[in-house]
């Protein structure tokens, strides 16, 4: 049997309606897009949309269905090869970076392979079985593994389009609000004793815990993110080149690559544009800036702080989560307004949602942290090394998935995901 992960804390019937939401999403977030489009792998770090598709319904398959229902027949035994992505327990695996040249299966049978496993789900919940609660349990991982991958079908294929001359529209333009600047400002936080973590109340993975106690000096953290204003101040005081400000990795990250703005931007007419899901649209100056690496928000962070009394720095990630344990969640998320959201920052001090935000602290295990067994226990625990955990959740994250808890993470000299910062400083 494949290892519970978590507690179960949904009922059967609140995890099949839970399975038909997510997989709707999924499949709304594919409707707009051309056979061609699945196909798009633009490096190796992203993956077509038709994987995503396909990886995130072997999830379901290799650890709820083949090991809990009698004599179940996939529709294709090398789907498993194909559409697993890093599980070693789990099998054989095609080349990560080769994952674009899967024309076979085409996208109708992705599709049917999708309907077989749901409806297979669909029955498996609805039995009268000794280990139902087991049953809710892991679709509600599935369910969480699959708006992971929502949120990076989104990243991935905005960055396979972005190297599309006509710059493609994913989801029709929405003009962005007038906006003036809004000042700087701060929150004091009185640090000392403090618990971190996932309460136990809900869903969360298993490096949100054990909760556990951390000693936090004083600290303020700023009340709104980063934003492309105080960018283009960055860029214009000669910031990406001055090395002062750099961690040695990333300045050798900086010349190697030649960064001199946030990805995806230009220069045209004497204003800054950006390339999104919506189209081309001009930088909007309050907006969170995005698409922006670690190497950068720390140098951004030491440039800030070179002109204030009391420096800046990045929050670490007790300081993020302690200072924003109690404000409700609710911002700008995959799934607001219309259904897909904005898929773009939008302008205002918010902490959920718009963009992740890039803080001091390393993806490591907290204190008592042990991987389950099996499989699924390589979901987390095998990535706690090399990466930086960010915060906050972004306007590509379901709101579904959002928690004070929720660490994501990833390298310092990546870019293609919705990441931004947000300055913290000694008090």
């Amino acid at each position: 049997m494949t290892p519970l992960p978590h507690p179960s804390s949904l009922a059967p019937s609140e995890a099949q309606t839970l399975l038909e939401r997510t997989r709707a999403r999924t499949a709304a977030l594919a409707a707009p897009l051309a056979p061609e489009d699945m196909m798009l792998q633009s490096m190796e770090d992203a993956s077509p949309a038709k994987w995503h598709l396909a990886h995130t319904t072997w999830f379901f398959e290799e650890f709820i269905l083949k090991p809990r229902v009698a004599n179940y027949v996939s529709p294709d035994d090398r789907f498993a090869f194909l559409f697993n992505s890093y599980y070693v327990q789990a099998g054989p695996r095609h080349a990560r970076d080769k994952r674009g040249l899967i024309s076979r299966p085409g996208c109708e049978a992705v599709a049917d392979y999708r309907a077989h496993v749901e409806d297979a789900l669909a029955s498996l919940l609805a039995a009268a079985r000794d280990d139902a609660d087991e049953i809710a349990a892991l679709v509600e991982l599935g369910c969480h593994h699959e708006m992971q991958h929502q949120e990076l079908l989104v990243t991935d294929l905005l960055h396979g389009l972005s190297f599309n001359p006509l710059l493609p529209v994913y989801r029709e333009p929405k003009p962005l609000p007038v906006t003036s600047e809004t000042p700087l400002t701060w929150t004091r936080h009185d640090g000392g004793l403090r618990e971190i973590g996932h309460d136990g109340r809900g869903f969360a993975y298993d490096c949100e815990g054990p909760r556990h106690r951390v000693f936090l000096e004083p600290y303020e953290i700023a009340d709104r993110p980063v934003t492309n204003r105080d960018w283009i101040a960055f860029m214009e005081d000669g910031g990406y080149g001055d090395a002062r400000h750099w961690l040695m990795d990333g300045h050798a990250v900086r010349e190697r690559e030649g960064w001199d703005h946030p990805l995806y931007w230009w220069r045209q007419d004497d204003a800054w544009w950006t390339y999104t899901l919506r189209g081309p649209q001009p930088v909007a100056l309050d907006a969170p800036v995005v698409h922006v690496s670690y190497y950068e928000a720390d140098a951004f962070a030491r440039w800030a702080g070179s002109s204030m009394e009391r420096g800046a720095r990045l929050p670490t990630e007790a300081e993020h989560e302690t200072a924003f344990a109690d404000t409700a969640i609710a911002g700008n998320f995959l799934d607001e307004g219309d259904g897909l959201g904005m898929m773009r920052p939008m302008p205002g001090p918010g902490i959920w949602g718009g963009v992740w935000e890039w803080t001091a602290s390393p993806f490591t295990p907290y204190p008592g942290f042990r991987a389950p067994d099996g499989a699924l226990g390589e979901y987390n625990g095998k990535f706690m090394v090399n990466q930086m955990v960010l915060r906050g959740g972004s306007c590509a994250t379901p709101r579904d998935q959002m928690r004070p808890s929720y660490r994501t993470f990833f390298y310092p000299h990546q870019r293609w995901q919705m990441m931004g910062l947000r300055l913290a400083r000694d008090a």
